[in-house]
Protein backbone atom coordinates (compact mmCIF):
# COMPACT_ATOMS: atom_id res chain seq x y z
CA UNK A 1 0.00 0.00 0.00
CA UNK A 2 2.77 2.13 1.21
CA UNK A 3 4.60 1.63 -2.93
CA UNK A 4 1.31 2.50 -4.18
CA UNK A 5 0.89 5.78 -2.17
CA UNK A 6 4.28 6.92 -2.62
CA UNK A 7 3.82 6.32 -6.72
CA UNK A 8 0.64 7.79 -6.94
CA UNK A 9 2.63 11.14 -5.30
CA UNK A 10 5.01 11.01 -7.54
CA UNK A 11 3.50 10.28 -10.78
CA UNK A 12 0.35 12.87 -9.46
CA UNK A 13 2.21 15.28 -7.12
CA UNK A 14 -0.20 17.80 -8.13
CA UNK A 15 -3.52 15.30 -7.26
CA UNK A 16 -1.67 14.41 -4.10
CA UNK A 17 -1.19 17.67 -3.09
CA UNK A 18 -4.62 18.00 -1.46
CA UNK A 19 -4.17 14.99 0.45
CA UNK A 20 -1.36 15.68 2.71
CA UNK A 21 -3.35 16.20 6.31
CA UNK A 22 -2.76 18.70 8.28
CA UNK A 23 0.01 18.21 11.14
CA UNK A 24 -1.07 17.02 14.20
CA UNK A 25 -1.79 19.79 17.11
CA UNK A 26 1.14 20.00 19.27
CA UNK A 27 0.84 17.70 21.91
CA UNK A 28 1.18 18.01 25.82
CA UNK A 29 4.51 16.05 25.40
CA UNK A 30 6.08 18.19 23.23
CA UNK A 31 5.59 21.03 25.62
CA UNK A 32 6.60 19.18 28.64
CA UNK A 33 9.81 18.45 26.53
CA UNK A 34 10.06 21.78 25.95
CA UNK A 35 10.48 23.18 28.76
CA UNK A 36 12.42 20.45 30.57
CA UNK A 37 15.03 21.05 27.68
CA UNK A 38 15.10 24.71 28.10
CA UNK A 39 16.49 23.73 32.20
CA UNK A 40 17.88 20.62 31.30
CA UNK A 41 21.28 20.64 34.14
CA UNK A 42 23.63 19.25 31.65
CA UNK A 43 24.82 18.56 28.36
CA UNK A 44 23.80 14.50 28.01
CA UNK A 45 20.39 15.60 29.71
CA UNK A 46 20.10 18.00 27.15
CA UNK A 47 20.79 15.80 24.34
CA UNK A 48 18.40 12.80 25.16
CA UNK A 49 15.09 15.81 25.53
CA UNK A 50 16.81 17.05 22.10
CA UNK A 51 16.75 13.49 20.59
CA UNK A 52 12.67 13.01 21.86
CA UNK A 53 12.28 16.62 19.96
CA UNK A 54 14.14 15.20 16.38
CA UNK A 55 11.50 12.05 16.71
CA UNK A 56 8.75 14.66 17.18
CA UNK A 57 9.67 16.67 14.62
CA UNK A 58 10.73 14.04 12.14
CA UNK A 59 7.45 12.37 12.32
CA UNK A 60 5.62 13.63 9.21
CA UNK A 61 2.15 14.24 8.97
CA UNK A 62 1.23 10.80 6.42
CA UNK A 63 2.81 7.46 5.51
CA UNK A 64 3.60 8.97 2.03
CA UNK A 65 5.51 12.10 3.50
CA UNK A 66 7.04 9.95 6.04
CA UNK A 67 8.71 7.78 3.39
CA UNK A 68 9.76 10.61 1.51
CA UNK A 69 10.67 12.18 4.22
CA UNK A 70 12.73 9.19 5.33
CA UNK A 71 14.42 9.03 1.60
CA UNK A 72 15.88 12.14 1.52
CA UNK A 73 17.38 12.15 4.87
CA UNK A 74 19.00 8.79 3.85
CA UNK A 75 20.06 10.32 0.20
CA UNK A 76 21.62 13.05 2.81
CA UNK A 77 23.62 10.89 4.76
CA UNK A 78 24.90 8.95 1.83
CA UNK A 79 26.08 12.39 -0.12
CA UNK A 80 23.49 12.37 -2.67
CA UNK A 81 22.37 15.97 -2.10
CA UNK A 82 20.90 16.35 -5.71
CA UNK A 83 18.61 13.36 -4.83
CA UNK A 84 17.52 14.71 -1.19
CA UNK A 85 16.94 18.02 -2.64
CA UNK A 86 14.80 16.36 -4.95
CA UNK A 87 12.84 14.31 -2.20
CA UNK A 88 12.53 17.47 -0.24
CA UNK A 89 11.36 19.55 -3.15
CA UNK A 90 8.38 16.73 -2.89
CA UNK A 91 7.89 16.64 -0.17
CA UNK A 92 7.26 20.64 0.67
CA UNK A 93 5.00 19.92 -2.52
CA UNK A 94 2.92 17.74 -0.61
CA UNK A 95 2.80 18.99 2.49
CA UNK A 96 3.73 22.98 2.48
CA UNK A 97 2.91 23.46 6.15
CA UNK A 98 5.09 20.71 7.17
CA UNK A 99 8.54 22.10 8.63
CA UNK A 100 10.81 19.58 8.69
CA UNK A 101 10.57 19.29 4.97
CA UNK A 102 11.98 22.77 4.75
CA UNK A 103 14.14 22.20 7.46
CA UNK A 104 15.82 19.02 5.84
CA UNK A 105 16.11 21.02 2.63
CA UNK A 106 17.33 23.98 4.11
CA UNK A 107 19.97 21.35 5.68
CA UNK A 108 21.11 20.15 2.84
CA UNK A 109 21.81 23.60 1.02
CA UNK A 110 23.43 24.64 3.60
CA UNK A 111 26.16 21.54 3.32
CA UNK A 112 26.17 22.59 -0.47
CA UNK A 113 27.51 26.20 0.43
CA UNK A 114 24.11 28.01 -0.29
CA UNK A 115 23.27 29.84 2.92
CA UNK A 116 20.79 32.29 0.79
CA UNK A 117 18.50 29.61 -0.20
CA UNK A 118 19.15 27.82 3.18
CA UNK A 119 18.03 30.54 4.71
CA UNK A 120 14.64 31.48 3.25
CA UNK A 121 14.37 27.52 3.81
CA UNK A 122 15.12 27.81 7.62
CA UNK A 123 12.52 31.22 7.64
CA UNK A 124 9.63 28.73 6.12
CA UNK A 125 9.96 26.33 8.82
CA UNK A 126 10.64 28.93 11.60
CA UNK A 127 7.10 29.92 10.41
CA UNK A 128 5.48 27.00 10.50
CA UNK A 129 7.09 25.68 13.99
CA UNK A 130 8.54 28.80 15.82
CA UNK A 131 10.27 27.07 18.64
CA UNK A 132 12.22 24.38 16.14
CA UNK A 133 15.52 24.29 17.76
CA UNK A 134 17.12 22.77 14.92
CA UNK A 135 16.09 25.22 11.90
CA UNK A 136 16.87 28.51 15.07
CA UNK A 137 20.49 27.21 15.14
CA UNK A 138 20.41 26.67 10.86
CA UNK A 139 18.91 30.08 10.76
CA UNK A 140 21.75 31.66 13.33
CA UNK A 141 24.99 29.59 11.45
CA UNK A 142 23.20 30.97 8.14
CA UNK A 143 22.93 34.30 9.01
CA UNK A 144 26.38 34.30 9.99
CA UNK A 145 27.98 32.23 6.98
CA UNK A 146 25.99 35.20 4.59
CA UNK A 147 28.06 37.87 7.48
CA UNK A 148 24.53 39.02 8.92
CA UNK A 149 26.67 38.66 12.19
CA UNK A 150 24.84 40.27 14.40
CA UNK A 151 21.71 39.03 13.53
CA UNK A 152 23.49 35.86 13.50
CA UNK A 153 24.23 36.65 16.80
CA UNK A 154 21.23 37.48 17.81
CA UNK A 155 18.94 34.11 17.01
CA UNK A 156 22.09 32.03 18.15
CA UNK A 157 20.69 33.90 21.80
CA UNK A 158 17.18 32.61 20.92
CA UNK A 159 18.00 29.12 20.43
CA UNK A 160 20.06 29.08 23.40
CA UNK A 161 16.96 29.89 25.29
CA UNK A 162 15.34 27.11 24.36
CA UNK A 163 17.86 25.11 24.66
CA UNK A 164 21.50 25.76 26.48
CA UNK A 165 23.40 23.24 26.07
CA UNK A 166 23.65 23.43 22.35
CA UNK A 167 27.14 22.43 20.90
CA UNK A 168 26.38 25.77 18.73
CA UNK A 169 26.92 27.83 22.40
CA UNK A 170 30.65 27.44 21.60
CA UNK A 171 30.32 30.46 18.66
CA UNK A 172 28.21 32.97 21.07
CA UNK A 173 30.56 35.97 21.01
CA UNK A 174 29.82 39.25 22.89
CA UNK A 175 27.36 41.18 20.83
CA UNK A 176 29.76 44.55 21.47
CA UNK A 177 32.68 42.26 19.17
CA UNK A 178 29.95 41.29 16.25
CA UNK A 179 31.36 42.90 13.32
CA UNK A 180 29.10 42.53 10.08
CA UNK A 181 30.91 41.47 6.88
CA UNK A 182 27.88 41.45 4.94
CA UNK A 183 27.97 43.95 2.29
CA UNK A 184 25.66 47.44 2.65
CA UNK A 185 23.14 47.77 0.27
CA UNK A 186 22.12 50.88 -1.08
CA UNK A 187 18.47 51.80 -1.49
Amino acid sequence: MKQLMLATLLLFPAAALAACPDNPPRTEAHARIMDKVSKAENEMESRLLTNELWEIWATAPDEVAQEILQRGMERRRSYDFAGAIDDFDTLVEYCPNYAEGYNQRAFVNFIRGDYALSLSDLNRALKITPDHIGALVGRALALMQLGRNREGQLVLRDALKLNPWLPERNRLVPLDDVEDTAPIKEL
